[in-house]
């Protein structure tokens, strides 16, 4: 038999609907977003300058290469070659040699985003020896400066000047400077060991800002999300607790559970990661193209060009780790299903010998699950290697057509390297999105299950409007009452009875006759489908539910007891205090086992109050009841699990507990109701006989009928 998580959508696409739904509940949150997008742009910022801060600190500290412009002796240049002389004779941190400027390779005007001259003009001005092909060192001589002891020694090397703005200049091969002694380098390029280390303390501060950044980041998207799952889950139960119980009774614990646990921890997923990351990285991707663009258009169109087969993976492997992510989820809930079916009954397994049947049925789910695992690991390592191929690919090709840049001199090395950085910055994010795709599809497929349970409507609806708190005697009155839990099926049909205020009546029949339905409807559980149920007069439609429900209490045939203390378990919510727990479980006989527990009242009970016996909770909820003083009080098959000691002790108890109180007992052990008032036998839903136990007896009818088949042996 298939399971139903397999009827379930574990994946879903991407629904905008669904999307904007998740949003409102961070709503209330704008301005705790509004720091996550400053802090999300800050970082991403942050981590995009970097490489281009290594760009500047490797070109104008480290190499500090710089192209020679040659004034004068211009005049047979063509307009074009004039105008393009004028427009890079004005470059940014350019240094003026006597007539002659020196142009950082950083700032070059042949190539990237700041080339100012065309092809032909650069042809000319290189055939007219305006433009020097060798790259020099020029830097500005301070006061005091170690490089003037070198220049005075090796004067012969070095072109001496003076900008515009007075100060000395200096410049010298780039091949001469090497060939110097190391001390006299180190004493002509002392300036650039002070502008490395205030780059690389520029650099450390951003890095420290951007792990402020990120951290805030995460924290405050943390938060939020975490916030916003608590509203979730406690709209999830207020309406689930709110819902009739035709509504429960079509669904399974089970299900309602993970839509409160898991389904919900994935929208968290969606908010703390999916959400965040899929910005980040969407923002790191455009912000790395834009970068290589403004860096390099040339070697950025090589990147662009090798874009197509990537996107192309991806979108396969994103199709194909769905696929793999909905078998997975399959088959992990049918192993999950099987396991909890087989443990809860484990001893009917091993009394019928089904353990060998039970392996091999196992074995065959764990079997699939192993294959749905492999299938998913496998679109992983197939993915993450094609995409590492393709980066690497990538970074070849800048790394062969940004070599021969740098060697023509139109691309300095700095600006290549920062590529390289920036291409595997630009990949990961690929692998990234992909990757947490799935986690979206699976985290819009929880989010249509959570609000899906959310717009269910299915509440008994509280009309009441006529108050009766306090003054309810205990009339009650069916009135040719039609009830069934599904169309078609009737289970009470036009039945109709009378209970005077005090009076205990019984109700007895075969199973299936409607006798717990009777529990279900009085209090309002399900609501009846035709006919009249009145309390004192009043239709029950027209008492507020949870008055009605405080004067109506039943002690259900499966006793319910909460994890948690014993005297807890009878007040249930009201502030009564100890000596009036004690009282009501005196009242029931309950306080002579109760005192024998090893904490007395404060005995914590554990799940499904296993730790005592069947006979004790069901006295413990008899308290739980006389603690509540209903006015009603109804024993559906309340002494089904009593031993008969126990069994002769609530019922003395309940003699005295039920006096001036309306009572109805449903039992199927005739004996526990001999002295009712009244005996209403029930036979598919209707009733057909009523009277004392005597009476009954002597019409030797249905309720003779059922006496006999029971104590016939006696």
């Amino acid at each position: 038999m298939a399971d139903y998580f397999e009827t379930e959508d574990v994946v879903k696409g991407y629904d905008s609907d669904l999307v904007r739904r998740i949003m409102g509940y961070i709503k209330p949150y704008r301005l705790l977003s509004c720091v996550i997008l400053f802090t999300l742009a800050f970082s991403t910022l942050g981590e995009l300058v970097i490489p281009i801060f290594q760009q500047r600190l490797i070109d104008d500290a480290i190499l500090a290469r710089s192209i020679l412009l040659r004034q004068g002796g211009n005049t047979s240049l063509s307009s074009e070659a004039r105008k393009s002389l004028d427009q890079i004779s004005n470059i940014k941190r350019s240094i003026a040699v006597g007539t002659n400027i020196f142009i950082p390779q950083s700032r070059s005007f042949l190539t990237g985003s700041s080339r100012s001259i065309s092809a032909a003009a650069e042809r000319e001005l290189r055939s007219a020896g305006i433009l020097d092909s060798e790259q020099w060192y020029a830097f500005t001589v301070g006061p005091e400066d170690p490089a003037i002891a070198v220049m005075e020694s090796r004067g012969e090397l070095f072109l001496r000047g003076k900008s515009p703005a007075g100060a000395e200049t200096a410049a010298i091969r780039t091949a001469d400077l090497y060939a110097l002694p190391v001390d006299q380098i180190r004493a002509v390029r002392g300036r650039d060991f002070s502008r490395i280390f205030f780059t690389v303390t520029e650099m450390f501060i951003i890095l420290a800002l951007v792990f402020v950044c990120t951290f805030f980041q995460t924290w405050t998207t943390s938060l939020i999300g975490q916030r916003a799952m608590k509203e979730i889950r406690l709209a999830l139960f207020k309406k689930t607790a709110s819902q009739s119980t035709a509504f429960l009774s079509r669904h399974p614990v089970g299900r309602i559970v993970t839509r409160l646990t898991g389904d919900v921890e994935t929208l968290n997923e969606f908010f703390t990661t999916v959400l965040v990351a899929f910005i980040k990285d969407l923002s790191v991707m455009v912000g790395v193209l834009a970068v290589l663009f403004v860096l390099a258009p040339k070697l950025a169109l090589v990147v662009l060009l090798l874009l197509p087969p990537v996107l192309g993976i991806t979108a396969v492997s994103r199709i194909k780790a769905r696929d793999a992510f909905r078998q997975q989820r399959v088959a992990s809930s049918r192993v999950n299903s099987y396991l909890s079916e087989r443990i809860s009954g484990i001893q009917v397994v091993q009394l019928f010998r089904g353990g060998k049947k039970s392996s091999g049925e196992f074995a065959e789910r764990n079997k699939e699950l192993l294959d749905a695992n492999l299938g998913e690991m496998y679109v992983f390592a197939t993915f993450r290697p094609l995409v590492e191929f393709l980066s690497t690919l990538t970074v070849a090709a800048v790394i062969v057509v940004g070599a021969n840049m740098v060697f023509n001199l139109s691309l300095s090395l700095g600006v290549l390297i920062a590529f390289i950085n920036l291409v595997a910055m630009f990949y990961a994010p690929v692998m990234d999105i992909s990757e947490k795709y799935t986690l979206l599809q699976s985290a819009m497929a929880g989010g249509e299950r959570v609000f899906k349970l959310l717009d269910t409507d299915e509440h008994i609806p509280n009309t009441g409007t006529h108050s009766v708190e306090g003054s309810i005697r205990g009339d009650i009155t069916f009135e040719n009452v039609q009830f069934s839990y599904k169309d078609g099926e009737g289970v009470l049909k036009d039945l109709s009875f009378t209970v005077k205020a005090g009076e205990m009546i019984a109700i007895v029949g075969y199973t299936g006759a409607g006798k717990t339905t009777i529990t279900n409807v009085l209090a309002r559980l399900w609501d009846i489908n035709s006919g009249r149920i009145t309390l004192d007069g009043i239709p029950i439609t027209d008492i507020p539910l949870g008055e009605l429900r405080r004067s109506v209490l039943p002690v259900l045939q499966d006793v319910f007891l909460f994890s948690g203390a014993v005297a807890d378990n009878i007040r249930l919510g009201l502030p009564l205090t100890d000596a009036q727990v004690e009282e009501a479980a005196k009242a029931v006989h309950a306080h002579e086992f109760i005192s024998r527990l090893s904490e007395g009242y404060q005995t914590k009970l554990s799940e499904g109050a296993a730790n005592i016996s069947s006979g004790q909770r069901q006295l413990i909820s008899f308290a739980r009841v006389i603690a509540h003083n209903p006015a009603v009080v109804i024993l559906d098959e309340a002494t089904s699990s009593v031993d008969t000691e126990t069994e002769h002790l609530i019922q003395l108890g309940l003699l005295k507990v039920l006096e001036n109180r309306t009572s109805i007992v449903i039992a199927h052990r005739l004996s526990t109701i001999r002295h009712a008032s009244r005996i209403l036998v029930l036979s598919g839903g209707r009733l057909v006989e009523q009277g004392t136990h005597r009476e009954l007896i002597a019409q030797n009818g249905l309720y003779a009928g059922l006496y006999r088949l029971q104590y016939e042996g006696d």
